[in-house]
């Protein structure tokens, strides 16, 4: 049996032909989403947009697996959770990219050796 594995995978795109209305809904919520130091990677996904600013948003997403197979399971899980609640909402869309990182696979910083050491 391997060892769990923590994945994150942070999915981007761009807001796309949102009505006004949409638009000054998205910027009331926004300071819930706009906090980027409170970013939290959770398998419900953590959103975060600065629509004011630019028309771009972030979901960020955490899972944690038992067998590396199960990695891009949870890339394209997090890209369809991330489409689903644009989706849900009204919300055009457009330009999903991800980035997935094993954190298993992750090098440890100078601290983090010191710690394990």
């Amino acid at each position: 049996m391997s060892a769990s594995r923590t994945i994150r995978v942070t999915v981007r795109g761009s807001f796309d032909d949102l009505s006004e209305t949409q638009k000054a809904e998205l910027i009331a919520a926004g300071g819930e989403h706009a906090d980027i130091l409170a970013v939290e990677y959770s398998e419900q996904g953590h959103l975060t947009y600065d629509l004011a600013a630019r028309p771009f948003f972030t979901f960020r997403f955490g899972e944690t697996v038992h067998d590396e197979r199960e990695v891009p399971q949870v890339t394209a899980r997090a890209e369809a959770k991330a489409a689903a609640w644009m989706t849900g909402r009204g919300y055009g869309f457009k330009r999903l990219t991800s980035q997935t990182v094993d954190l298993s696979e992750v090098p440890l910083g100078k601290r983090g050796r010191k710690l394990q050491g």
